[in-house]
C-alpha cells in the first residue's frame, strides 16, 4: 500500500493553481471538468511526475472552513513538503512575496519552516531526516 493522492482545500483552484505551480513549483497533472464550477485539479512534483498527486480541493463544503480556521489560528500546518535545503527554499520563497508563520527552525535532525499558501491553508516545508 502506498499514498497515492492527497489533497489540500483551497478557495479559488485559479488562485491555487497559479500559486502551487508558478510559485512553489509544482507541475499541473490532470484539470477535469467536475460541475459547472469546479475541477479535479491535481499537481505533482516535477521530479516525480507519477508520484504522489496533490488536490486542489474545493473547499466549498461547511465543514471546510471551521476546520482550516481552527488549524491556522492554532498555526498547525495542513500538509508537509519536503525540500532538500529548508532556508534556501525560504528565502527563494520569501523573495516571491510568500508569507511565513514560521522562520526556518532546527528540531533535531530536521530543520521546518511554515508558510501561508494564499488559499487558506498553512504548509510546512521540512528536509528530509538523513
Amino acid at each position: 500500500m502506498k499514498i497515492h493522492l492527497t489533497s489540500v482545500f483551497v478557495d479559488d483552484q485559479a488562485k491555487a493553481e497559479r500559486f502551487y505551480t508558478e510559485v512553489l513549483g509544482f507541475v499541473k497533472k490532470h484539470d477535469v471538468p467536475v460541475g459547472e464550477k469546479d475541477r479535479w485539479l491535481t499537481v505533482v512534483s516535477p521530479d516525480e511526475p507519477d508520484g504522489t498527486e496533490l488536490l486542489l480541493e474545493p473547499a466549498g463544503h461547511p465543514a471546510v472552513k471551521t476546520f482550516r480556521d481552527a488549524l491556522v489560528e492554532e498555526g498547525i500546518p495542513l500538509a508537509q513538503f519536503a525540500v532538500d535545503d529548508v532556508k534556501a527554499e525560504y528565502r527563494r520563497l520569501q523573495g516571491l512575496g510568500v508569507r511565513f508563520t514560521q522562520e526556518p527552525l532546527e528540531m533535531g535532525p530536521v530543520t521546518t519552516a511554515v508558510f501561508d499558501d494564499s488559499c487558506g491553508n498553512l504548509i510546512q516545508i521540512a528536509t528530509k531526516p538523513q
